[in-house]
């Protein structure tokens, strides 16, 4: 089972890809946090809504309809409670020091990963926040034989999506 956290996605068409990708995959949830762009967001005057619903669906294709989504105002709470559900929280990400990292080739971390993930996403340039950083359990990276040092958010999203699933 996987839960995909979107924290601090600025673009909208990230959002409506990452959407219609995890529910091809068949993934339990989908929770928006920080900035990232909610679908139907009620909080929002109908115009601005209506425009952001606008923007994620012609990526999403109406996957936004079909996958279940939570907004999330307390990541970090959330996380905690995943946590104590004995969700692991796993980080996509292929900029950070002091920390373990794993290639999402790595044979080890099938045996690092449970049946509940949690799969983190962060922000398109900066990636996962450093408040973020501190509930993740351990991170992933996308191994890259090219001389850019990283995907598009939502291209990695599928790329980690499959290979988690497919360990």
């Amino acid at each position: 089972m996987m839960i995909l956290v979107l924290d601090n996605i600025r673009s909208c068409y990230n959002v409506g890809a990452i959407l219609r990708t995890a529910e091809g995959f068949g993934v339990e949830k989908v929770i928006l946090s920080g900035y990232t762009p909610r679908v139907h967001d009620a909080r929002l005057l109908p115009h601005l809504r209506e425009k952001l619903d606008r923007e994620i669906h012609k990526t999403a294709l109406g996957a936004e309809e079909m996958i279940e989504i939570e907004a999330s105002d307390d990541i970090l709470a959330r996380l905690d409670e995943l946590k104590e559900q004995d969700w692991k929280v796993v980080g996509l990400e292929n900029n950070i020091s002091n920390v373990p990292l794993f290639r999402l080739n790595d044979e080890l971390l099938k045996n690092k990963l449970g049946d509940k993930i949690v799969l983190v996403l962060g922000e398109e340039v900066h990636g996962i926040s450093k408040d973020v950083v501190s509930k993740v359990d351990l991170f992933v990276e996308i191994p890259m034989k090219g001389r850019k040092e990283s995907f598009n958010v939502s291209v990695a999203a599928g790329i980690a999506m499959y290979g988690i699933m497919n360990l």
